[in-house]
């Protein structure tokens, strides 16, 4: 499904585009579905989500460099209902972390696939051992606190 839109900007660094609610209505996967978004040829996988009287997909900065878009363009958004499973890959260091707390790993692996990529990222994206060892005790640490 496609549609032409303008990029919305709030704050510092907020930026996504409103999705008309036909679009989410006829993708057929409830009020929150998982979509694989195409901007300028681009393509991601996202969520659309109920944001007060509308429906917002976010365009992170990331997402914005490899589109070359920014907030004010207008641009077409091709969206599509995304079935297929959305599985993390879990850094060595916290499997092992893991595989050492049977409650710490019975709680990650009922997060879901965002909250298991929140705890992940800052693992894979450390420059350093020394900032991989510590992004995981610090992911770790907050498995522990659920």
């Amino acid at each position: 499904m496609k549609f032409h839109t303008t990029v919305l900007t709030a704050g510092a660094t907020a930026t996504g585009v409103s999705v008309p609610e036909e679009i989410v209505l006829g993708l057929g996967g409830g009020k929150r579905p998982l979509v694989r978004a195409t901007i300028n040829g681009y393509t991601y996988r996202s969520a659309i989500a109920p944001r007060g009287d509308r429906y917002m997909l976010s365009i992170s900065a990331a997402v914005r460099a490899a589109a070359h878009v920014a907030g004010g363009d207008e641009i077409d958004v091709e969206l599509e209902l995304d079935t297929q499973p959305r599985e993390v890959t879990v850094p060595p260091e916290l499997a092992k972390a893991l595989a050492a707390s049977p409650k710490a790993k019975a709680i990650f692996d009922s997060l879901s696939y965002s909250k298991k990529t929140l705890l992940t990222a800052p693992i894979e994206n450390a420059k350093t051992d020394e900032t991989r060892t510590r992004n995981v005790e610090k992911a770790m640490n907050a498995l522990r606190e659920k």
